[in-house]
């Protein structure tokens, strides 16, 4: 079921209808918000020009966790390589201390 929810952007009043939770959508608005106050008080343009710059911050924030978040997927990739190489490698040297312990009890025999 859709919630619905007024949040406030620089002293406008938007209603998000979304299937996120209230909390959610506002904190999404607040955010919005907060970005877009940071491009009107430091780069002195209207409202227009800053919501595309806000848009263009936040799409650039997007890409980069993005990237990021890539890589740490590669790296996790990586370690599970990794780990799996080396449980094949105790597997194997299990087997040979069991062959091991195998002759070594055929010689005590």
């Amino acid at each position: 079921m859709a919630n619905r929810v007024v949040v406030s952007i620089c002293g406008e009043d938007y209603t998000f209808v979304a299937e996120e939770t209230a909390s959610y959508m506002q904190k999404v608005g607040t955010y919005v918000g907060d970005k877009m106050f940071e491009v009107l008080n430091g780069a002195k343009v209207g409202r227009t020009d800053a919501a595309v710059l806000t848009a263009v911050n936040i799409a650039d924030e997007l890409f980069k966790a993005q990237a990021s978040a890539e890589q740490l997927r590669g790296q996790i990739k990586g370690y599970l390589d990794e780990a799996g190489r080396a449980q094949m490698e105790v597997s194997e040297l299990k087997r040979e201390i069991f062959r091991l312990q195998q002759k070594l009890e055929g010689k005590n025999r």
